[in-house]
């Protein structure tokens, strides 16, 4: 059977991070994504990051470009144009994210390129969208995550900013793009029209700061740092074990009543200020103050084991080395060995959904820049689309990579 998205062709014009992330989720679902790169230089991510493998390209843009093909193509070059106006007849799906304006400069708009192909789905993804007094300013996930409130929140009370660690705006845009995208794609079916997709970091982390922004209009207070506690929900954070750090989640009464047994600290629920979530949430510290000594009394393991038991959720910390060889990432098949033509096999995050009839498959490895080509313009040239004479061999193109 074959994948979802199997005769789907998506037109990737991105570089970074969010849309490649978009793109790759199509990719892995069946698409036939043409990665549209820079002569010689290609996708910036390709040379960022301070550590390499085997070859030139950055461990990043490995990351981000499975089950896609790369043609380079110059977008101020006519011929090139002509190559990609080519494409775009063929494709469902096209993204960019360049900042507003630079497409329509580049004659790559969607206005330029919807009489071309009416069912076309073109997606932007830019820093802060193509309207309104910010639209023109460069965006990068720090600055959405600074504009946000995301930064003002994070972290703990009094320390100074604290940058979510994940790019929670970088990679939000990509997924409420590929969700937009997949959207579109079922309206053509009615519409028999594509449309415009307008996506931006900015309003995707303000899209997911859905608890913070809660706050904010229940209180009338902009929320604060708060650790690893919940804006929900108390306790439901991490706490100190006699040998380190763990984390609960009693986050119901039922839960809560039962973690007390746990801990045989059932004189708590007396507690006028604990009596509640809602008491417990408004009394998150004092709560916390009054556990601490009952579980500096056991390790981190037989607290884990007991609530665990109980039904009471908790965890141990794990960092990435341990979270990516943990049973669980195994038996889920979290990390995958990727082939490549020069790391020969490299270390890469698994499919994060599985479909029981169309399971997902590494088709293709993250493209050389330029690797694709030649075969990519011949099929537009067996279409009728492409001339023969507007063939070229991207050999040159191809970056030396040492093995």
């Amino acid at each position: 059977m074959a994948l979802p998205l199997a005769g789907i062709r998506v037109l990737d014009i991105t570089q970074v991070m969010a849309g490649p992330f978009c793109c790759m989720l199509l990719a892995d679902m069946g698409a036939d994504v043409i990665k549209i790169e820079p002569p010689g230089t290609g996708d910036s991510t390709r040379h960022s990051m301070g550590f390499r493998l085997k070859g030139s390209d950055s461990p990043g843009f490995l990351a981000l470009n499975r089950n896609k093909r790369s043609i380079t193509l110059d977008l101020k070059s006519p011929a090139d144009q002509e190559v990609l106006h080519a494409l775009v007849k063929t494709a469902d799906v096209l993204v960019e994210n360049g900042r507003p304006g630079v497409a329509a400069r580049l004659g790559m708009d969607y206005e330029t390129l919807r009489p071309l192909n009416p069912r076309l789905v073109y997606a932007s993804i830019s820093g802060f969208g193509q309207t309104g007094p910010w639209s023109q300013r460069p965006g990068f996930d720090l600055i959405a995550q600074a504009v946000t409130g995301v930064l003002s929140s994070n972290g703990f009370p009094g320390m100074e900013p604290a940058k979510n660690s994940i790019a929670v705006a970088d990679l939000g845009a990509g997924l409420f793009s590929a969700y937009a995208i997949l959207s579109a794609v079922i309206g053509r079916q009615t519409s028999g029209e594509g449309q415009y997709i307008d996506a931006s970091l900015f309003e995707a982390a303000l899209a997911l700061s859905i608890w913070e922004t809660t706050e904010l209009w229940g209180t009338g207070k902009s929320p604060t740092p708060i650790g690893s506690a919940n804006r929900m929900s108390a306790p439901y954070q991490a706490v100190q074990a006699s040998d380190g750090w763990f984390v609960i989640g009693a986050a119901n009464q039922g839960l809560w009543r039962t973690f007390l047994k746990v801990v045989d600290r059932e004189e708590l629920q007396e507690d006028e200020r604990f009596s509640t979530n809602a008491a417990r949430v408004t009394n998150r510290i004092a709560l916390i103050e009054a556990l601490a000594p009952t579980f500096l009394t056991r390790t981190r393991a037989e607290w884990i084991g007991a609530l665990l038991e109980a039904g009471v959720p908790a965890a141990d910390i794990l960092d990435y080395g341990e979270a990516v060889t943990s049973e669980q990432a195994v038996a889920r098949e979290m990390v995958q060995m990727v082939p490549h033509p020069v790391e020969g096999e490299f270390r890469a995050l698994g499919f994060p959904v599985k479909l029981s009839a169309t399971p997902q498959e590494v088709r293709l490895p993250p493209p050389l820049l330029g690797q694709h080509g030649e075969e990519i313009r011949q099929e537009l040239i067996s279409k009728g689309l492409l001339g023969p004479t507007d063939t070229r061999s991207e050999r040159d193109e191809q970056p030396v990579h040492q093995v």
